[in-house]
């Protein structure tokens, strides 16, 4: 995302903080604001009065709140959204001079968000789950997928610079990010269905068989008859509720699963043989594109915490 922010030395240029830098860029009901915190600190306070949503960009932060208080680390590729009224404390533990750690937010308009709440709920279903697609006000903390880092940095790219339809391209820009906010919240709402009762529907038990069997190569002919779909109707129901094919989920599984083992103190190689991947050079390259460090980065910053 760095390439779409304004250039360092220009936001040096602006600085007016000797710790922390705040530049904003208003948008059509929504606000862009970038931080760069330029020494180490502790329990710095955020507090949110519309939704906030909160990617990280360069560097490494820790995030308290009520449900954490012993702090979550967040690096770059990943976001943290806020419901309006939350607060969160930041540590900046690695902050310096010359690396500052850079994130920023999106101040998104409640009501907009229950627009296409209201919208949604009339065009997609998640199956036999209950879920009316209501933004539920809690904190998310998640990784992005390819898509998703793709819009941030466009819509960093807009907000920051001008054109003739620049309040279009933000407000459409905006939209596509509510949408895979609650298409993430409903993802969650499925997958902890799916854990709970993993025979309750067809996507639910494919989920379910891949979950069981995620070190094994893939055997889609197995996941269509455990599914009880045809291959084309299951790659349709994924893509639709889950948002990626099986394959692409099952790698994403074996990404998580493989970070936390390397949390857990596990090496980089035994990570990436204990989930599936047969390849450490082709695991280290989804790695990177998936958390935006290498596995070795990944382990220095979670043994630093």
């Amino acid at each position: 995302m760095q390439n779409s922010l304004l250039p360092l030395s220009k936001r040096r240029e602006k600085r007016q903080l000797l710790v922390e830098n705040k530049l904003s860029f208003q948008g059509p009901e929504s606000v862009l604001s970038i931080y760069d915190t330029y020494r180490t600190a502790s329990r710095v306070g955020l507090d949110a009065d519309q939704l906030l949503f909160c990617g990280m960009v360069k560097g490494r932060k820790i995030m308290h709140d009520f449900h954490d208080e012993a702090g979550k680390v967040f690096l770059p590729h990943e976001s943290y959204v806020m419901p309006p009224g939350e607060y969160v404390e930041i540590d900046f533990p690695e902050a310096n001079e010359q690396r500052p750690t850079t994130c920023l937010t999106i101040e998104i308009d409640k009501d907009r968000v229950d627009f296409l709440s209201e919208r949604m709920r009339g065009v997609t279903t998640l199956g036999a789950v209950e879920h009316d697609w209501q933004y539920q006000p809690h904190v998310i903390h998640t990784h992005h997928t390819t898509e998703t880092q793709q819009l941030l940095e466009r819509l960093v790219g807009l907000f920051t610079n001008d054109s003739s339809d620049k309040e279009m391209l933000i407000d459409l820009g905006v939209t596509e990010l509510i949408i895979r906010l609650l298409r993430q919240q409903g993802r969650e709402v499925l997958l902890d269905y799916c854990q709970h009762t993993p025979d309750a529907s067809s996507i639910s038990a494919g989920l379910s068989f891949i979950a069981q069997n995620f070190s094994q190569p893939l055997d889609i002919e197995q996941l269509c008859r455990c599914a009880c779909m045809s291959r084309s109707k299951l790659y349709v129901e994924f893509k639709k509720q889950v948002g990626c094919s099986p394959n692409e989920y099952q790698q994403q599984l074996r990404l998580k699963l493989a970070a936390e083992a390397i949390e857990a103190g596990k090496s980089v190689s035994e990570a990436c043989y204990t989930v599936g991947f047969n390849d450490l050079s082709h695991f280290s390259r989804r790695f990177t594109q998936f958390f935006g460090c290498t596995p070795s980065t990944y382990k220095n910053k979670m043994v630093k915490h």
